[in-house]
């Protein structure tokens, strides 16, 4: 608002300054013309009769009221020509607004004067334009998603029914195969159910607010616990997990909300993890904040990728057989909860490692 005020001020002193200007120079102009007029006239010699003499002798009879309303009508144009121009301003301003709202990229072109204005309008629309594109791609990546899952729910349901039925129905199949089966069913469903939690994720990303129920904890008792937690996940791929974080960090927020941001963080580590590697975390106070990274031995992720990580929807493992690939709002929702505690959260990754830092307020 401040910065709006500025320009109309600023554009009202240009303009006046540039009518008293004018004005001056009009006025100096019209006396030193016909000063000039004067002296010409009298560097002839007229014989009496010549038109432009008997027309030079009746103006100078009348030069005062003829002086009078020159002037007059050169004021009158010029305050005319300076009052109507916040009007064509003012066009210039409706026609260019046509264009921020129209959904081209063509830019607003405004009057020199306008020039300001100008820049901040096609800055609105450049960043409109942007901010569009992003949530056309973000539910077209959600659309596909929901797509992709509704495919897949398919297949775990047709194993889970098949290697039942066969349970059900041989009755004379070993011991070692039964307990085959039973397993690729358990494996199925547990498929089943991460298919069936993505969908609600998605959910209830779109239809709750995200709110913070701040209390005192323990952050280093945090990590211990969650750690433990993992302790089968990290099991399966030959995966250790070393803690460094002095006894008793008090922090506080909203301990469900910031578990759900540590689980995510170690639940990728494991699923990128190389096999039979060792997950770092670490917390380091800082002042009156808490450096807090998770570190893990993987694939190096490209500069695009990083920059991406934390987009709605968006999976690093776009393949929808894998069990790693969720439904891209982990890291998402990551962000947004971390940011809701006053701190940032941000990935880095080179020479096979994969790291993401997060500070908080303590």
């Amino acid at each position: 608002m401040k910065r709006e005020k500025s320009l109309s001020r600023r554009l009202s002193v240009r303009l006046f300054l540039q009518m008293i200007a004018t004005v001056f120079l009009f006025t100096f102009g019209s006396v030193a013309a016909y000063m000039i007029l004067l002296m010409v006239f009298g560097m002839f010699v007229w014989q009496g009769d010549e038109p432009i003499y008997v027309l030079g002798l009746w103006v100078r009879a009348r030069q005062d009221i003829l002086g009078l309303l020159y002037l007059m009508a050169g004021y009158i144009f010029i305050v005319y020509h300076y009052w109507s121009k916040p009007f064509h301003y003012l066009q210039d301003v409706i026609d260019a607004s046509k264009i921020i709202s129209s959904q081209d990229d063509r830019l607003a072109e405004l009057s020199p004067a306008l020039s300001d204005l100008e820049t901040q309008l096609n800055q609105i629309k450049v960043t409109t334009l942007a901010s569009q594109r992003a949530a056309k791609e973000a539910e077209q990546r959600k659309s596909d998603l929901v797509t992709y899952l509704a495919h897949d729910l398919k297949t775990p349901i047709t194993s889970v029914i098949g290697y039942l039925t066969l349970l059900r129905d041989e009755q004379d199949i070993s011991a070692d195969m039964r307990k085959r089966y039973q397993n690729i069913a358990l494996d199925k469903a547990e498929r089943l159910d991460d298919l069936i939690n993505e969908f609600f994720e998605i959910t209830r990303f779109n239809l709750s607010h995200i709110e913070l129920n701040r209390q005192q904890i323990n952050l280093t008792l945090m990590l211990q616990q969650l750690i433990s937690e993992f302790a089968p996940m990290l099991q399966e791929k030959g995966l250790s997990v070393s803690l460094s974080a002095p006894e008793g960090i008090v922090l506080k927020c909203d301990p469900d909300k910031l578990q759900r941001v540590f689980d995510n963080l170690l639940r990728n580590a494991v699923n990128y993890s190389y096999e039979n590697t060792a997950i770092q975390i670490t917390a380091t106070p800082e002042g009156d904040h808490i450096l807090l990274v998770f570190e893990n031995n993987g694939d190096t992720i490209s500069e695009e990728k990083l920059s991406r990580l934390f987009e709605q929807f968006y999976r690093l493992d776009t393949s929808r057989g894998t069990r790693c690939g969720g439904a891209g709002l982990g890291l998402a929702i990551a962000k947004e909860i971390v940011e809701l505690h006053g701190g940032t959260i941000k990935a880095l990754s080179a020479d096979d490692i994969i790291r993401f830092e997060i500070y908080l307020p303590s």
